[in-house]
């Protein structure tokens, strides 16, 4: 693991796993971070991280949501339903202290949280050039696919509050295999596809997509 470069940004610590992480790790992990941040212990922290091909459930997730059972399926404990990590895709921890506000999130408010997630997922994106959205019903970030027409998915959003600590967080499309998503029913969506920056025409780099996220944190959250 390594830290990301600086930004200028004192909090949170940003760190970065060259390694793909299996996701019972990243979970124990991410627990035994929050349980320091909310003893005092820890400080606030987003990790950035690939995972191997996984399928995860949400506490919404219903069975019938995952249509094959070709990669690991784990139970996440966030909020939502079936999500696939992979390589390709970035998944971005974040583990704050919610009782105190971070930049336009104002504190104990996890609705305003969640809009600051997308937020911030927008702001990454329009540093590639790509207009990311919200849809009413939808969870996530959407784009119009130039290749089909349709809107397709580019980042999903699952979060988890323990006592006022977030964690678990964003996973952003750079260049993942989507035939994998095949295997769920993404999110709960059957009717819209998955995309990604390399299937938008934008053959960004990992680093390229750590760089746009870390650009574009403070501009939600703050210092």
């Amino acid at each position: 693991m390594r830290a990301a470069a600086s930004t200028g940004v004192p909090a949170p610590e940003w760190l970065i796993s060259e390694d793909r992480i299996p996701v019972p790790d990243a979970l124990a992990a991410m627990e035994a971070r929050v349980a320091g941040i909310r003893a005092g212990t820890a400080g606030e922290a987003v990790w950035l991280v690939e995972h191997p091909p996984s399928y995860t459930a949400g506490t919404s997730a219903r069975a019938e949501g995952l249509l094959d059972t070709r990669f690991p399926t784990y139970e996440a404990g966030r909020g939502g339903q079936w999500t696939y990590h992979g390589p390709g895709q970035r998944t971005a921890y974040v583990m704050l202290d919610l009782t105190r506000p971070h930049g336009t999130v104002p504190a104990r408010d996890v609705r305003a949280y969640v809009h600051g997630l997308e937020e911030w997922m927008i702001g990454a994106l329009d540093r590639f050039n790509i207009r990311g959205e919200r849809r009413e019903g939808r969870v996530g970030i959407w784009v119009a696919d130039r290749v089909t027409g349709r809107e397709a998915k580019i980042g999903a959003i699952g979060v988890r509050v323990s006592r006022w600590v977030s964690w678990h967080g964003i996973a952003l499309n750079v260049e993942p295999d989507l035939s994998h998503f095949g295997g769920i029913v993404p999110c709960g969506i059957s009717e819209h596809g998955v995309t990604s920056l390399h299937a938008l025409g934008i053959p960004a780099t990992m680093e390229e997509a750590d760089s746009a996220l870390i650009g574009a944190w403070a501009e939600v959250f703050g210092d």
